[in-house]
């Protein structure tokens, strides 16, 4: 559980630092919102979930 509230702090300041430096729209960033909450109940859901889980073990395993 603290993994995706990590991964949700983590890319809800990515978007905030692509609205403010990079020129994203707030109305960009509301569509990608809501592509995430109709993502999160599509059928590719636990797809997206389990690629995130790998990635997310991949990457803890790197030893710098």
């Amino acid at each position: 559980m603290a993994l995706s509230i990590s991964a949700v702090v983590l890319l809800a300041i990515i978007v905030f630092l692509l609205v403010r430096k990079s020129g994203l729209k707030a109305g960009h960033a509301a569509v990608c919102v809501l592509l995430g909450f109709y993502l999160a109940s599509s059928s590719i859901a636990p797809t997206l979930n389990q690629l995130t889980t790998s990635v997310t073990g991949m990457i803890s395993n790197i030893k710098f």
